[in-house]
């Protein structure tokens, strides 16, 4: 266990020395005392005296006595009047989270570590019960400080959450630095890997000799910061090497705190798991779904199946059978496992592994729609028109058996006209009804009119060693779209159902421009010459107008950014303010329960609403739909900037023997201390400093979404394509420094001329590109005071 390196030493307790003492008359003897506060496990003087009736000296006798207790290790002083039976924890009382033991529990710890004196045990270790269902707040983890009551079992102390006093209390993840100094002493330094922040700390506490130079790992603040130099901070856990590939995911999780792995409870649950038989459920074994998913997939949550409609009053349209496997069977509210997946509320992928919601016996098992296996799902029939319009939609709880597992890249090439053995049988009969619903979808689609945003993404290719060989744009295909629309449809029916029947669920919502946005976004547009209403309202079809009108003009790369970052950010919601980016009034997550919270919930909902069995949504969780829709948005939140953060790491490790070559890049987000630059092939982002743009006085304009030179005009503005030299990458931080090597936009000539900052009133002389020293402007002669501070000076001297 990563805690071993810093093992607990139980200290001897000091002999008594009675004799000191003296025994007034009244006054109880020490073994009296001693079972008093065993028998209430803590209590005060006043308490004590009033238990023995003590008045007056005997009552000062009495915290001599206590004192000199104390001072021999026999008892434990707790307060400032306050003892307690040594090995006994308090009532109530606040706690650290110190370790997870092999069975996944938390053991906590009563007391702050850094008040145990050296010649006293520390107070015993208590195992954190499990949180009661009434707790809904996000369970704690190591390092966190807990209030809790303690309770005395037959299998030891058991400590019973109470409330989180810190939860997400401050860590660091950081790499070990050893350097010797003088005499043979040893600095031990902690250099963290936040690039955000230049802090680092010197580790203090036991176990340090354990350590090894780039030594990843996972420390806390503590006490006793110091005015200067860095803070103090012990170690938590070692969690790896400097130099081991697969270490950038291992920070990632630690850095943000994601829950790894499963308590035994939960894995028991998940190991106990039977697959359903028939029962109740409809038969779906005969219709032939497919799987179409990447193809490094482990899981398959969603399989398809398309026809046309027979119904002679719906010509020209399609049926569109989306089936879902059916978590809600296995993970039941209240289990060990829906415990667990809430806590994690979503499973978190990195370019090496992913940490998933469910157990893998599960996720990849039972849960996964394998083919020709049967499986419990939860499947939606929708009809559309021949113009893409949904008409009707069902839900059925059944058993289906997919007939074929493919790949995006597979299924299209069968489409393109290159089917291999496995596609070829299914090209007639299964893919090309597919492809023509998809068709019929698209019109639908095409005339709801969602954002045409441009997101190109990059996939990250490791070696067997975890080291990256290669990085390149992930290719858009139509196998691809084709699953997308056709789970936006199911979820839609699904959202639409709920509200139908009146029953709460968890909405997707994502909110419509703010006006100040909008605002920001017409002032920006008016320094290209584009026209925008500031007063009109907005709408998905004004963007895309927009968009599609420069796609193939100068400035569409610009414009595709600043309308990207005009957009509010979409949350889980038990409210429903609609989805603006798909142009939807009703949206909920429904297609994948193995790997978000959310969708769990939607088919509890279904259940419930439909009456589908009796393992739907609870009143309970009716009742606290509120609290899971804001957890599941910060864990969502929480896991994106782990896998951008593990992202950049590698790629910052595949770029370091690459320092001082040019790539070509694009100005992604301007900033007034510098431009960030993401690289065309790869998709690395870096920063070019401020600082190192030139000899001007850049100045950010955050209207053009440009750095413009103070006295020369010229630009750097967001979206330009540039050539840029890499200076540096820290695979630790995932950080990467870039020289501009292309020269600036010239300046707008219908601008106004920038003001004049700090450097024209001090008469700094202004040194041009060309390195040639320029003439002094603006200076005032040296002791020159403008007559209205002469004036104000003599008027204050009256």
């Amino acid at each position: 266990m990563a805690m071993s390196k810093f093992p607990r030493v139980p200290r001897a307790a000091k002999p008594l020395n009675s004799p000191i003492v003296k025994v007034a008359r009244g006054l109880p003897d020490d073994q009296t005392l001693l079972d008093a506060l065993a028998a209430n496990r803590e209590l005060d003087v006043g308490d004590l005296a009033k238990q023995f009736g003590l008045k007056g000296d005997d009552r000062r006798l009495l915290r001599q006595r206590l004192k000199h207790l104390s001072e021999a290790g026999q008892l434990d002083k707790r307060g400032r009047k306050t003892f307690g039976a040594i090995g006994a924890l308090p009532d109530t009382g606040v706690c650290e989270v110190v370790e997870r033991d092999i069975d996944g529990e938390l053991w906590v710890q009563w007391g702050k570590p850094e008040d145990t004196k050296k010649d006293k045990a520390k107070p015993p270790l208590a195992r954190l019960a499990p949180l009661k269902k009434s707790v809904v707040q996000t369970p704690p983890t190591i390092g966190d400080r807990i209030f809790a009551r303690f309770e005395k079992t037959s299998d030891g102390w058991v400590a019973h959450l109470i409330k989180v006093l810190d939860q997400g209390a401050p860590k660091v993840v950081g790499v070990v630095r050893i350097s010797r100094q003088r005499k043979g002493v040893s600095e031990i330094r902690l250099e963290s890997v936040n690039r955000k922040t230049k802090e680092n700390y010197v580790l203090t506490g036991q176990g340090l000799d354990a350590l090894e130079d780039g030594d990843v790992v996972v420390a806390a603040p503590v006490g006793g910061i110091t005015r200067y130099g860095p803070k103090p901070a012990k170690v938590i856990e070692v969690i790896g090497k400097e130099d081991e590939p697969k270490v950038a995911s291992i920070m990632s999780i630690h850095s943000h705190g994601l829950s790894i792995g499963f308590n035994a409870d939960t894995e028991l649950e998940a190991k106990s798991a039977k697959a359903p038989g028939l029962g109740k459920r409809t038969d779906l074994r005969d219709l032939p779904f497919i799987t179409i998913d990447p193809s490094d997939a482990k899981d398959h949550d969603d399989a398809v199946y398309a026809h046309r409609d027979e119904d002679e009053a719906n010509p020209g349209g399609y049926v569109v059978w989306v089936a879902i496997a059916d978590v809600a069977h296995y993970v039941t509210p209240g289990s060990s496992l829906d415990k667990d997946a809430r806590d994690k509320g979503n499973s978190t992928y990195f370019p090496d592994r992913v940490e998933p919601m469910l157990p893998h016996v599960l996720s990849s098992g039972l849960c996964s729609l394998q083919e020709g296996e049967n499986r419990a799902t939860l499947a939606v029939r929708m009809v559309f028109n021949a113009a893409g319009k949904k008409l009707s939609h069902s839900f059925v709880r059944g058993l289906m058996r997919s007939a074929a597992k493919l790949s995006y890249e597979q299924a299209q090439a069968a489409i393109d006209g290159t089917p291999d053995d496995k596609t070829g049988p299914l090209l007639d009969t299964l893919l090309k009804p597919l492809w023509e619903a998809h068709a019929c979808l698209t019109r639908g689609r095409n005339i709801r009119q969602p954002l045409h945003i441009n997101s190109p993404e990059r996939k990250i290719t490791l070696d067997a060693e975890g080291k990256v060989i290669k990085i390149e744009p992930r290719v858009s295909l139509d196998a691809m779209q084709l699953i997308e629309e056709m789970m936006i449809q199911a979820n839609v029916s699904a959202a639409e159902a709920l509200e139908k029947h009146k029953t709460p669920l968890i909405f997707r919502v994502h909110e419509a421009p703010s006006l100040e946005k909008i605002g920001n976004l017409a002032d920006f547009l008016a320094t290209l010459g584009l026209p925008w209403t500031k007063g009109e309202p907005p709408r998905t079809e004004r963007f895309n107008a927009l968009l599609d009108g420069q796609k193939d003009g100068p400035h569409a790369e610009i414009i595709n950014e600043v309308v990207l970052r005009t957009q509010m950010q979409a949350h889980y919601s038990p409210e429903n303010y609609g989805h603006f980016g798909l142009n939807l009034d009703n949206y909920a997550h429904f297609t994948s329960p193995i790997r978000r919270y959310a969708d769990l919930v939607v088919h509890r909902g279904l259940i419930r609403a439909l009456k589908l069995g009796d393992d739907g949504l609870t009143d309970y969780e009716i009742k606290t739909l509120k609290d899971t829709a804001e957890h599941i948005t910060e864990t969502e939140r929480r896991s994106m900037k782990a896998e951008r953060e593990a992202i950049e790491r590698y790629i910052a490790a595949f770029l370091q023997d690459q320092v001082g070559a040019t790539f070509q890049g694009r100005i992604v987000g301007v900033t007034r201390f510098g431009l960030f630059v993401k690289l065309t092939e790869t998709g690395a982002d870096g920063i070019i400093p401020v600082s190192s743009l030139g000899n001007d006085y850049f100045v950010h304009d955050d209207v053009q979404h440009a750095l413009i030179g103070e006295r020369s005009g010229q630009r750097w503005r967001l979206g330009t394509n540039i050539e840029v030299e890499l200076m540096e990458a820290m695979p630790i931080t995932g950080g990467l420094v870039f020289k501009m090597l292309s020269e600036p936009e010239a300046a707008d000539p219908n601008a106004p001329r920038a003001r004049l900052g700090v450097r024209a009133r001090t008469g700094q002389a202004f040194q041009p590109r060309s390195g040639k020293p320029g003439p002094k402007t603006g200076g005032r002669p040296k002791g020159f005071i403008p007559q209205g501070v002469k004036n104000a000076k003599k008027k204050k001297k009256r």
